[in-house]
């Protein structure tokens, strides 16, 4: 089902002010050199195109003067046009390179502090949408740093300076020309909100439209295998059409606007003209002086023209920069102390839950976890079981302080978790999650993501005890091979492998298998759980498993229900105890029949 833009106009402060962009000024500020540079070559220019026309008017009275000075008049002005052309060239050098810095280190802020984001955040957030904010949105940031804001301040230059010079030339026309500004300046006020509105509804659903294209296509054989390529092809068809429409109404404002204010300030120009060529007649002023008068109203008429779509852009970015400011200001409810502990090293692994309770925001009425009490000594390998739902996974992502308990703490020897900066702490932490995650890149790199700095022997070793050395080199071109986007080149089992080695290759002294062998085949379950067997020596580690044979070797088990701790012991242990471990175990070790008590849990597991 398709989801709303991640933010619209009815969920957001009406204000729309042009003073978002000032949220730009933090990355322009470490390079305020280059943008003083290009604001003095955009000077330059300004002044340079307002003497042409005290150029051209000479040349015109001085017709009929010597050929000497007229040549001396025409020499000047190829002066002024050379200087105009260096000028012009450096300021676009200049403020290009400002822009395209400028962008790139947004693009960094904004993907430095989305990833270190918790998953509450993207419950609520598409990852698509996000892309759309560093992609679609920044270019816009770009074309205005890059081009518009220049171009914009050039104008009002050109409009003041030449306003100044048109005064010079005839106080008279001049103030004819002035009565004219107020009647331009409305339509591009009133019809400049509007088009700044539009432009903020125009992103929103552009990021809507990439979002769900994103998710569609990452899922496509989810997809197709439900047959529900129509339905998404319709979603997505009506958010794009969504686009399209909000897109033409801008369209058609930002037209009528143009129409509107080249139709006045033309107009105006003729008529003032006018009035100028009859002072020609009557000798009030020369020839020279109306083309003067002309140029400079020209020039005067083009800087308001172009300040006016100039605005629309301006109210693009700023749409565009409060929605990438929004990302660099998110609010997360998982963050580091401004004091952070240091876990003491060596980490020793023992890891405790203290009457944790716990509720995940999406479903803040339905308990996850209820005053759960669990030590897990260091070395200790801890199984957790129970049916689907009973609070399992919501152990390994406590311990990894993706959330936070409600009540109650989190703690790895001794210290709260909450106390310590999570990079310190989750570098003591290897996962093999049910989902493995598989970059598009090496197989090779694929496995060294679980310790960068890691040799290439390291690499093998790894892979070797994950038992996946061999299906590797089978590869076209072994470790080197590239194993496509999510790791469609690979089958689960091999993809799962992988994510074992990555562990190993991490020798985190804790580790946390959630359904690491879920994905294997029962000859590779078998070689992987030996590997896993091994590697559990020597560290603290917690294995979530459905497959109760997966943890009967396991120092203790502790069973889950309804996020509450039933039972705990080893399997001999909770078999002859009975409840419902040994429901399961029945389930799964014997052909017995299941009883209607039992169905429900069977159908659970």
């Amino acid at each position: 089902m398709a989801r709303a833009p991640i933010s619209t106009q009815n969920d957001r402060p009406g204000s729309r002010r042009m003073g978002a962009l000032s949220a730009l000024w933090p990355f322009v500020r470490p390079y305020r050199g280059m943008a003083i540079a290009a604001l003095g070559a955009l000077i330059l220019t300004a002044g340079i195109s307002l003497i042409l026309p005290l150029a051209v008017r000479r040349v015109v009275d001085g017709f009929d003067m010597g050929s000497l000075l007229l040549d001396e008049y025409f020499g000047a002005a190829m002066a002024i046009v050379a200087a105009l052309a260096v000028g012009t060239g450096l300021r676009y050098y200049l403020v290009t390179r400002l822009g395209e810095r400028v962008v790139a280190d947004i693009r960094k802020a904004v993907f430095d502090r989305v990833i270190g984001l918790s998953p509450a955040f993207f419950e609520r957030v598409m990852t698509g949408e996000i892309v759309s904010r560093i992609t679609t949105d920044t270019t816009v940031i770009l074309s205005v740093i890059g081009s518009s804001v220049s171009v914009a301040l050039r104008n009002v230059l050109l409009m003041f300076g030449g306003l100044v010079m048109l005064f010079l030339t005839s106080a008279k026309l001049t103030g004819l020309v002035l009565l004219l500004v107020p009647v331009i300046l409305v339509p591009i006020i009133g019809l400049g909100r509007r088009l700044r509105v539009l432009a903020r509804e125009n992103q929103d659903w552009i990021a809507a439209s990439s979002g769900m294209a994103a998710e569609a296509l990452q899922s496509a054989q989810t997809v197709q295998a439900f047959t529900h390529e129509a339905a998404t092809r319709a979603d997505f068809a009506r958010v794009t059409e969504e686009s399209f429409i909000s897109a033409r109404k801008r369209i058609g404002t930002r037209a009528v606007l143009t129409v509107i204010v080249i139709f006045l300030i033309f107009s105006g120009v003729i008529g003032v003209l006018w009035i100028g060529a009859r002072d020609v007649q009557a000798g009030l002023m020369t020839v020279g002086e109306l083309v003067q008068f002309v140029i400079y109203a020209v020039l005067v008429a083009g800087a308001v023209g172009a300040l006016s779509e100039i605005w629309g852009e301006l109210q693009r970015a700023a749409g565009a920069t409060e929605r990438l400011a929004e990302l660099l200001a998110a609010g997360d409810a998982i963050a580091d102390p401004a004091r952070p502990k240091a876990l003491p090293r060596p980490v020793k692994g023992a890891v405790a839950l203290k009457n944790v309770s716990f509720n995940y925001p999406s479903r803040p009425d339905q308990s996850a976890m209820r005053d759960v009490d669990l030590d897990i000594r260091p070395g200790e390998t801890v199984a957790l079981v129970g049916p689907s739902g009973a609070g399992k996974t919501t152990v390994i992502q406590l311990i990894q302080r993706f959330w936070d308990p409600k009540s109650g703490e989190v703690t790895l020897d001794g210290i709260d978790l909450r106390d310590m900066a999570r990079a310190d702490f989750r570098d003591a932490i290897a996962l093999v999650p049910q989902d493995p995650v598989i970059f598009a890149t090496t197989a090779r790199e694929n496995i060294r993501f679980g310790r960068p700095e890691a040799s290439d022997a390291e690499v093998e070793a790894a892979a070797r005890a994950a038992h996946a050395h061999e299906f590797l080199m089978a590869l076209p071109e072994g470790y080197d091979s590239q194993v496509g986007e999510r790791g469609v080149m690979l089958s689960g089992g091999q993809k799962q492998r992988i994510a074992i080695a990555r562990a190993i290759l991490r020798d985190a002294p804790v580790l946390l298998l959630d359904e690491a062998t879920s994905a294997l085949d029962a000859e590779s379950e078998h070689a992987v759980q030996q590997a896993v067997d091994q590697l559990a020596l020597d560290r603290t580690t917690v294995i979530v498993a459905h497959r109760l044979a997966t943890v009967k070797k396991a120092d203790r088990i502790v069973v889950f229900d309804e996020g509450r701790v039933v039972a705990q012991g080893t399997h001999d242990e909770l078999v002859a105890h009975g409840g419902l471990y040994a429901r399961l175990a029945r389930l799964q070790f014997t052909d017995g029949t299941i009883s209607a008590g039992d169905d429900k849990i069977a159908a659970n597991i």
